[in-house]
């Protein structure tokens, strides 16, 4: 059987409460290694935020997706990395990013109650957002502080509950962070093996990967990746990746 072929376009689907502002390292080190990438943001249901469900989201990335050329990747960081997953039946690879897992890894998370708009833009502070980048800089708390959105509390009460559906056919790779206090590393690492996806473990945290000081390492890790034409699910030197405290 043949390689895949190396992919050349991406989309990239921010988390929650983001936007795709938040993937521009991303986009710079995609496009220098001839990976044109696309970076929409979310837009609410007409009917307003607060009703808006996650099968709105996911609509509006499966079109995105599906207008995009052969080969291609759905790249998802938080809540877009379930939303890639759930799209991963049009997609050529999937690259999950502290991804929020589908069923039954899902249920594994505590439960939390969320309000109908859960109002990070309204109540946002440099405070706040440092806390949530304890490994980012100062230029790049005050670039997130700005940009941060109010987000639907209807999506993410879905996307906690879990989605069941079957693993996609794609290859995949998982970025898991040691730092990251919202979605366990140990889950993602256990995710990942049971999908056959290749895991790489950075330092950082939830949000490191995108904003933090690794950020470029691991937009680096996922286009070479991409790039690099692979059978499966797995590539050299990036399989059954230990965590340790980093």
């Amino acid at each position: 059987m043949s390689e895949p072929p190396a992919i050349r376009h991406a989309l990239l689907i921010h988390g929650a409460g983001a936007g795709g502002w938040e993937w521009s390292l991303w986009c710079e080190v995609f496009a220098a290694r001839g990976i044109a990438a696309h970076a929409p943001d979310l837009q609410p249901s007409p009917a307003g935020l607060e009703a808006t469900t996650l099968d709105d989201y996911r609509e509006q990335v499966r079109a995105a997706l599906a207008a995009l050329p052969r080969p291609r990747a759905a790249v998802g960081a938080s809540l877009g990395g379930l939303l890639a997953w759930l799209c991963g039946d049009l997609a050529d690879a999937l690259v999950l990013v502290n991804p929020l897992p589908p069923l039954p890894w899902a249920a594994e998370h505590p439960a939390r109650d969320w309000p109908a708009r859960v109002p990070w833009r309204r109540e946002a502070s440099l405070a706040s957002t440092r806390r949530a980048m304890p490994d980012a800089d100062e230029a790049a708390a005050l670039y997130a502080l700005r940009r941060w959105r109010d987000e639907s509390g209807a999506a993410l009460r879905q996307a906690q509950a879990g989605i069941a559906g079957p693993v996609p056919a794609c290859r995949m790779l998982c970025i898991a962070s040691h730092g990251d206090t919202d979605v366990d590393p140990q889950r993602s690492a256990r995710f990942a093996a049971a999908v056959g996806a290749s895991l790489i473990a950075l330092p950082g945290s939830h949000v490191g990967p995108l904003l933090g000081r690794e950020a470029a390492r691991a937009a680096i890790h996922a286009a070479d990746w991409l790039r690099a034409p692979a059978s499966g699910g797995q590539s050299v030197g990036e399989v059954n990746v230990v965590l340790t405290p980093g």
